[in-house]
C-alpha cells in the first residue's frame, strides 16, 4: 500500500510479524462481544466520518494539548510542544480513523497493530519521526485512558450525517469495541513475557 503519510507504514513487507496470532485475535473479538455486525458498522461509518477527520482530530487533539501529562509525549526537553512532531502524528491518526472505520482484519493489519505497540513503547518511541521527545515512552495507563474521550468525542461526529439514534448506537458502540480490541495490541510491549 502506497501512502504520501510519512512513517505510515500499513502493509510494508519491512514490519515485523504481530506477536498475537489470528487465531488469539479471534478470542480477543470474542472477549469484546465484538462481531460480524460490528464490521458492518464500522464499516457504514466511513462514509459518515471520512470528510471529518479533520475536524475529529481538532477536538482530540485540543484535549491532548489541555492536558499536559498526555502533551508530555510530543513535549521536547525544554518544555515546549514539538509541533512538526505533533503534526506528523496528526497525519497517520487521521489515517488511523480511516482504517479503523475500514475494519480489515487480516495478517497485514495486525502487523501494523504491533508497529504501533512498539511506536508508543520505549522500544521505537520518537524513532519513525526523529523526534527530540523528552519522553522514551507513553505510559501504559494513559494509552489504556484514551480510549474513553477518544470514543466519547466521536460520537457526535457519528451522528452528523442524519443516521438514526440506533444505528448511530450501533456504530458507536463498534467504534468502542474496536479501539479496546487495538488498544488491547498496543499493551504487548508493555507486558512481561508470557502474561500477555
Amino acid at each position: 500500500m502506497t501512502n504520501p503519510i510519512a512513517g505510515y507504514a500499513y502493509g510494508s513487507a519491512t514490519l515485523a510479524r504481530s506477536p498475537v496470532s489470528a487465531a488469539e485475535f479471534e478470542l480477543m473479538k470474542k472477549s469484546a462481544l465484538f462481531g460480524d455486525d460490528d464490521v458492518q458498522a464500522l464499516r457504514r461509518s466511513y462514509d459518515v466520518l471520512a470528510d471529518q477527520v479533520e475536524a475529529i482530530l481538532d477536538v482530540w487533539y485540543g484535549f491532548v494539548g489541555a492536558n499536559p501529562h498526555l502533551l508530555a509525549a510530543f513535549t521536547g526537553r525544554d518544555g515546549k510542544p514539538l509541533g512538526d512532531y505533533l503534526g506528523a502524528v496528526r497525519k497517520r491518526f487521521g489515517q488511523w480513523i480511516l482504517d479503523t472505520a475500514r475494519a480489515e482484519y487480516d495478517q497485514r493489519w495486525l502487523d501494523w497493530q504491533h508497529e504501533i505497540a512498539l511506536r508508543h513503547h520505549r522500544l521505537k518511541k520518537n524513532r519513525t519521526d526523529a523526534a527530540p521527545a523528552a519522553a522514551a515512552i507513553v505510559p501504559l495507563r494513559d494509552l489504556l485512558l484514551l480510549v474513553s474521550p477518544v470514543t466519547i468525542t466521536l460520537k457526535p461526529f457519528l451522528a452528523n450525517k442524519g443516521h438514526g439514534a440506533d444505528e448511530v448506537e450501533r456504530m458507536h458502540a463498534a467504534w468502542l469495541k474496536a479501539c479496546l480490541l487495538q488498544v488491547t495490541l498496543w499493551c504487548h510491549p508493555y507486558v512481561n513475557e508470557g502474561d500477555y
